[in-house]
């Protein structure tokens, strides 16, 4: 993980809006020959390249999506470009642009945004990603950034959630619950330095999981490696708010069941004894949790072996017609009804 920069303050006063977007914008490099004019004018102008274009946008919320007491602001803009990029990845499509709103309160200093916007650059910087656009604005109530990813890809490669068919392999990238457990322990820590703010953090040895909430990675590596293994999924969503309604999402829009099994989950040896360590059963953890940005997707059962061959992929069950519904099968041999109980920005307020 990267380390804040900021040692002075300059207020947003002294700059101004114009003032302040000439200063955040002034090293953009372009790289992509699509983009025929980025940052500097009404709009962007983008070329298409006879490819279909994909396009994706998140608000990112202060309070509701992440907590400044524990979240640095070079973090926070690395994960804001990310999670739009998994989107574009979740497509298995290639990302091209990104246009960025933030709204900001005077309590922030330009060296504060300087801060989220180095974030953001290095993410475009690591994924090829042109920054073409986007607005700053005053906030009354804290901080709020908009991230719109566009991406492409070629028209018979485009994978959707709704196109699983009976028989095809259920399969996951990387690890699962890591992102929920390094929440587990920033927000211990923040209600430890609440009651105690003498009181220092006991984060040593917990990187991984830290890592994995603070400046997750889109898989866009894993999308390039079923391309050069010649597989495309029938279907595919990135784990934004858990393998469980990520695997719903997928059987409800493909009208299909799905079993998948404990046993083939991964979970991470650290994840799992913090999981054991706040009495939570890890496999909990890697379905409830969220924020993983894995890719959950199914292909053939033909492409078996070809999936097999790629390392860090893990085949963890297959889809079944509807009427058998979207189950997981316990190490203990029981068949469970798979619910989604993973994050739900509207649940409190309409229960």
């Amino acid at each position: 993980m990267f380390e804040d920069r900021a040692n002075k303050r300059t207020e947003l006063s002294e700059l101004g809006e114009f003032g302040l977007i000439n200063h955040l914008t002034k090293d953009v490099f372009i790289n992509h020959p699509e983009t025929i004019r980025g940052i500097g004018d009404d709009a962007a102008v983008i070329e298409p390249s006879g490819k279909q274009m994909l396009v994706t946008c998140d608000l990112l919320v202060e309070g509701v999506h992440f907590d400044l007491t524990y979240t640095p602001l070079k973090h926070l803009g690395y994960k804001a470009a990310v999670v739009n990029i998994s989107d574009i990845a979740a497509m298995n499509g290639i990302p091209k642009q990104l246009v960025i709103g933030i709204a900001v309160s005077n309590r922030f200093s330009v060296e504060a945004i300087d801060e989220i916007y180095a974030g953001i650059m290095l993410a475009c910087e690591r994924y090829k990603v042109d920054l073409v656009g986007g607005d700053t604005t005053s906030s009354r109530s804290g901080l709020f950034i908009s991230v719109t990813a566009i991406g492409e890809a070629e028209p018979d490669k485009v994978v959707y959630r709704n196109t699983a068919k009976e028989n095809n392999l259920v399969c996951v990238t990387g690890d699962l619950g890591g992102a929920y457990a390094g929440l587990l322990l920033l927000e211990r820590e923040k209600k430890t330095y609440e009651a105690n703010p003498e009181m220092q953090p006991e984060l040593e040895g917990y990187d991984y999981a830290l890592e994995r909430q603070l400046k997750p990675e889109a898989r866009m590596d894993v999308v390039l490696k079923l391309r050069e293994a010649g597989i495309v999924p029938t279907a595919m969503i990135d784990i934004s708010d858990g393998l469980a309604s990520e695997i719903l999402h997928i059987c409800n829009d493909s009208k299909m069941g799905a079993v998948i099994y404990e046993e083939k989950i991964p979970i991470d040896a650290v994840v799992a004894g913090i999981a054991e360590e706040f009495h939570i059963e890890p496999v909990v953890a890697a379905l409830n949790g969220g924020e993983d940005y894995e890719l959950l997707f199914t292909v053939d059962i033909n492409d078996f072996e070809k999936i097999s061959a790629i390392p860090g992929i893990s085949i963890i069950g297959h889809i079944t017609e509807e009427a058998t519904g979207v189950n997981m099968m316990s190490n203990s041999g029981s068949l469970i009804t798979i619910r989604a109980q993973g994050w739900d920005h509207y649940r409190n307020t309409e229960e």
